[in-house]
């Protein structure tokens, strides 16, 4: 099947870039602002794209290509199979030397990921899934929460998703947690670790590409921020917010927000 030849695909050059990475890490590379509110990128973020791009695409000639480190180009619209990637989510992470920083992979067919991972080099732990297989961590089944209180819930989400004026009927008191990677927000919540994952903003599809279809084959239903479906490669590449819970919590998260 073709998404599991992707997914193995995916893993060898996830792991190959992981190794680039840890040569620029805890040693100080280059870095500068993208600005914009973009936030940083470094040395290591390209060579990691360089090397992505290159095996992937050698790989698979006829798919699109999107990364947060290579300019956009319309050519990928004409595809109907992309890659869809972030070669270091959690840059911020990975400049501080922390270890939760991920490279995230995904390839979408017709708006949908069919295959995704989800790897952390320092950590050397890798999630994964395709659109028809269960949900891994480290090639083991992984569950979400079922916790269905949100009062109860452990979140992961940022400070200013608690801003009184998200929650329309009042900011909910759950626990807030927090990891730089969106990807790896992501992942935690697949494998139950956390009981949800929230982003209000809109978030770029190269964070959340992977880590959506690995929340969802855990047992999460994953959202945009007003409860509608995902879809991916579009044309302005965001998607309004994200939501990832088991579907009684995250139907409390949208009772919530009054979606």
């Amino acid at each position: 099947m073709q998404e599991a030849e992707d997914l193995a695909l995916l893993t060898a050059a996830a792991e190959q870039a992981g190794r680039i990475a840890m040569t620029y890490w805890r040693r100080d590379p280059k870095s500068w602002d993208k600005g914009d509110d973009q936030g940083p990128v470094s040395e290591a973020d390209l060579a990691v794209n360089d090397s992505l791009e290159a095996q992937l695409k050698a790989a698979r000639p006829g798919y699109g290509w999107l990364s947060e480190e290579t300019a956009d180009t319309p050519d990928r619209l004409s595809r109907d199979t992309v890659f869809i990637v972030d070669p270091i989510d959690g840059t911020r992470a990975f400049l501080a030397g922390e270890e939760s920083f991920a490279i995230s992979l995904a390839v979408a067919h017709a708006g949908i990921v069919t295959a995704g991972v989800v790897f952390l080099p320092a950590k050397n732990r890798i999630y994964a899934a395709t659109a028809h297989g269960p949900a891994t961590r480290d090639g083991q089944p992984i569950t979400c929460s079922q916790t269905a209180n949100l009062a109860e819930a452990d979140v992961l989400t940022t400070r200013a998703t608690m801003a009184p004026e998200m929650w329309p009927g009042g900011v909910p008191a759950f626990k807030r947690s927090f990891r730089t990677s969106l990807a790896f927000r992501l992942c935690l919540a697949a494998e139950g670790r956390f009981d949800a994952m929230i982003t209000l903003r809109e978030t770029w599809e190269w964070d959340i590409a992977a880590g959506s279809l690995i929340a969802a084959r855990a047992g999460c239903r994953v959202s945009g921020r007003s409860g509608a479906d995902l879809r991916f490669n579009a044309a302005a590449p965001r998607a309004p917010g994200t939501l990832a819970a088991n579907s009684d919590l995250h139907s409390a998260i949208l009772a919530a927000l009054g979606a």
